[in-house]
């Protein structure tokens, strides 16, 4: 998986404008493909400068393919009050670079464009169907907050967000 991933990230040049477009206040999760099966998912997202993730986590297995520009990578580990505690330094993702994850091995993240003036631009392979996996925010404080993150798709129908159904 992260071959193929790590083969078309090197360049930059296939993905459709529709799926680059960032949004002026929060980063954007575009759905490229959803198996019929929701084994897996390949989802573009959209970092405006600045912009970043709250502290969350997948519950699936994932990789991650920086196409264009670059990602900071903070993982964390819940202590024993559940306090999501910084593991080590940040690390960074740049263009034509792939990085996994997995429930195994610190799923819990913060992810963040790591440059202060342009957009970045990161490919996702997901385990699951990941706009309608049920995950969680962790707030500084310790609290899990549940949530389905969905889908920014604009352009086409888009049947696998799930989110919708979920808000209340």
């Amino acid at each position: 998986m992260a071959q193929r991933l790590a083969a078309l990230v090197r360049y930059d040049d296939w993905l459709p404008e529709e799926y680059t477009l960032p949004h002026p206040h929060h980063y954007q999760q575009y759905l490229l493909h959803a198996d019929s099966g929701e084994r897996f998912s390949i989802v573009s997202f959209v970092w405006g400068p600045g912009q970043a993730t709250p502290i969350h986590d997948h519950r699936v297995w994932g990789a991650i393919g920086m196409l264009r520009g670059a990602e900071e990578n903070q993982r964390y580990q819940l202590d024993a009050d559940g306090i999501p505690r910084a593991l080590g330094a940040a690390t960074l993702l740049e263009a034509g670079q792939v990085e996994k994850v997995s429930a195994d091995d610190g799923d819990i993240h913060r992810v963040s464009n790591a440059l202060a003036d342009r957009v970045s631009i990161s490919i996702h392979v997901y385990g699951g169907n990941i706009g309608a996996v049920k995950r969680a925010v962790y707030t500084p404080e310790g609290q899990q907050k549940p949530f389905i993150s969905g889908y920014s798709n604009r352009h086409l129908p888009n049947i696998w967000d799930s989110s919708r159904e979920h808000q209340g």
